[in-house]
């Protein structure tokens, strides 16, 4: 199973957030949108996860 990353530092933010989440491709978005919504006072909508999906960097094979 690949495991992916996104990262806020490679996003324009207002608050300098620097948080890394990874997992799988499922978990990250779901994860990804969680953190957004929460943090950043995006809406949870398809275009959003989309954008997430789109960001995602496999990672290197542990």
């Amino acid at each position: 199973m690949t495991r992916y990353s996104v990262d806020c530092r490679d996003m324009p933010s207002d608050n300098n957030c620097d948080i890394k989440i990874s997992g799988s491709e499922e978990h990250l978005v779901e994860a990804a949108a969680a953190h957004m919504v929460t943090h950043h006072q995006h809406a949870d909508t398809p275009e959003l996860r989309d954008e997430v999906r789109k960001t995602m960097k496999a990672e290197a094979n542990d």
